[in-house]
């Protein structure tokens, strides 16, 4: 609607995972890293935590894209909120290990698939990634339990798959109390919110990426974005995308921080009831 107005080629604040979109802050590099070392090195398990609206989903999506093709097949749990049995059933069927139609639903029954499967699958020269995503809403630890089953697998002593779990702060604590899973994460990786730097570097390079060729946003702005979201990125996006959709619509050819503290004031703050 408004990329006309504003000389862009596409909306800059969308989700997306398109790569050029991508914004490396030293805290989702230092985790890309850290994940991308654990998979490589074939290691057990590996964790990023962070707030919502941090950018832990995009950053999986990028670790997936640079994972070379032997490091195969990989689920990605996006809603693992659900019971133990369901999520090793769904774990199976995405990693792709073959079902008996006679047998049951169990738990047991899955686990045998999935182990299985990544022994033949490691035996084959690849290394199966599995990705627990939200995994904060995991269904108790019996859940976690059955994850932690999965780290068991080897092949010459070496694990059949990387179990990366991806959730908010408060699964450190839960982890914690589950000290031989605990014990099997060969890396933690925790985003924070952006300083002020990074987020007048995040709105420049996603405007950049969408083909802005002039400053929208005056250097007072920028400050005020980072300022009224914290730094968190998802915060940064909906409030730029409502700022350039009102700016457009009030025909402005720059944004001040006065239209920006507006803009959030209005469209962006829950009124006090």
């Amino acid at each position: 609607m408004y990329e006309t107005h504003w000389q862009l080629q596409c909306r800059p604040f969308d989700h997306t995972a398109d790569q050029s979109f991508y914004y490396p802050s030293e805290a989702h590099q230092g985790a890309l890293l850290k994940l991308r070392y654990a998979v490589e090195h074939r290691r057990g398990a590996a964790l990023l935590a962070g707030a919502a609206g941090t950018g832990k989903t995009l950053l999986v999506e990028m670790l997936l894209r640079q994972l070379p093709e032997p490091f195969s097949p990989r689920a990605h749990v996006v809603f693992p909120q659900m019971p133990p049995a369901e999520l090793m059933a769904y774990l199976a069927d995405e990693l792709g290990a073959p079902c008996d139609s006679t047998a049951s639903g169990s738990i047991q029954h899955s686990v045998r698939r999935i182990q299985k499967m990544l022994a033949d699958n490691s035996r084959g020269g690849h290394h199966a990634v599995v990705v627990v995503d939200e995994a904060h809403l995991l269904d108790g630890n019996a859940a976690f339990e059955s994850l932690r089953l999965l780290s068991n697998f080897q092949t010459d002593s070496r694990p059949d798959l990387t179990l990366l779990i991806v959730g908010q702060p408060r699964l450190l604590p839960v982890l914690e109390r589950m000290r031989q899973l605990e014990e099997r994460i060969a890396v933690k990786c925790l985003l924070r919110s952006l300083t002020l730097e990074e987020t007048v570097s995040y709105v420049s390079h996603r405007l950049t990426a969408a083909g802005a060729g002039r400053a929208i946003f005056d250097s007072q702005a920028l400050e005020a974005i980072h300022q009224l979201t914290q730094g968190s990125p998802r915060q940064i996006n909906r409030l730029c995308d409502l700022c350039l959709l009102i700016g457009y619509a009030d025909e402005q050819r720059q944004l001040d921080a006065s239209r920006v503290t507006a803009v959030c004031q209005e469209l962006v703050s829950v009124a006090p009831e």
